[in-house]
């Protein structure tokens, strides 16, 4: 899909065009090869950095070809269908010859406040900053989705707290998998980021520089974030795991003692009716109420102890 906007200095907004323009920002999202050869005739832009993006395991760098310029920054998104956050790619192109290009394979979701003119100072002719305020969005999306990542793993570990269930445990863990890959992506985009800094790229303003000095800021506060997450994280889960294994021992152990216990009553019982004549115990009337006290209190006896030792 291949969308073009530009800004209308006149009335201040954004506007869609029909055809590719200078100072023009063209959007493509998984496009298609006669869309990419329109973007590639119009702009002059090597196709192959329009090809590389429709990669989803494209790392963040920067890449130079002709007179063209290529961000790859990752971004985080929602999928509905497992209710799990992931990261990918997005690559802007900026051409010396008034173009700026985006590309990815899903619809960025930090894209639309800038095609629905929701972001201050937005120009499309100012390309440098625009790539600014991109990076900028990019950050303060991971901080966003960073909270829902939290909250989900507060509702994780409520459900731990009530059943601990092998379906809770494997919860934490998709968390925790997700985090890490967070703090991989955020920590190339703070490379992205340093490289675009020193200015040599890509010129900076001095007002660009400052955006991009925020957006350093948040990145790498996103960052923390997420490492701070993941150690919450792998604690709970090893805490868990080992109340998992005291559970199992205290369980064994009252088996064990508990079968202890009732064998008591089955050895005496066993060994006092075997086909030997036992004298007057044998003939006494009372002899199986005796008995059965006997067992029971030998039984007491034992329970006692072992619960004195700690093993029931």
């Amino acid at each position: 899909m291949q969308k073009i906007y530009k800004t209308n200095l006149s009335k201040k907004n954004i506007e869609k065009l029909a055809k590719i323009e200078p100072d023009c920002w063209i959007s493509l999202v998984s496009p298609t090869e006669e869309e990419i050869a329109n973007t590639v005739e119009a702009t002059g832009i090597d196709e192959d950095l329009i090809s590389k993006m429709l990669d989803d395991d494209e790392l963040p760098r920067v890449e130079v070809s002709g007179k063209s310029t290529l961000v790859v920054i990752d971004i985080p998104a929602h999928v509905q269908k497992d209710d799990k956050y992931v990261t990918y790619p997005l690559g802007i192109i900026i051409t010396k010859d008034n173009y700026i290009v985006t590309v990815s394979l899903n619809k960025p979701t930090i894209l639309q406040d800038f095609a629905n003119n929701r972001v201050r100072d937005f120009r499309t002719a100012k390309k440098t900053r625009f790539l600014i305020q991109i990076i900028n969005a990019a950050a303060a999306q991971y901080i966003k989705v960073l909270d829902n990542i939290y909250r989900q793993m507060q509702l994780a570990e409520d459900s731990l707290k009530k059943h601990t269930k092998n379906e809770n445990l494997i919860e934490m863990l998709s968390i925790e998998k997700t985090l890490v890959y967070f703090i991989a992506s955020l920590k190339e985009n703070d490379v992205v980021l340093e490289r675009l800094s020193k200015g040599i790229v890509l010129p900076l303003f001095d007002d660009d520089a400052d955006m991009l000095e925020d957006a350093i800021i948040e990145n790498r506060q996103a960052i923390d974030m997420a490492t701070i997450y993941r150690d919450i994280l792998s604690s709970i889960s090893e805490t868990y795991g080992t109340v998992i294994n005291n559970n199992l021992n205290y369980a064994m152990k009252f088996l064990a003692g508990a079968t202890i216990v009732l064998s008591i009553p089955t050895i005496i019982s066993s060994f006092m009716g075997m086909n030997v004549p036992f004298g007057s115990i044998g003939t006494n009337d009372h002899s199986a109420a005796v008995l059965l006290l006997g067992s029971i209190l030998a039984s007491l006896l034992v329970a006692l102890w072992l619960r004195k030792k700690g093993l029931l």
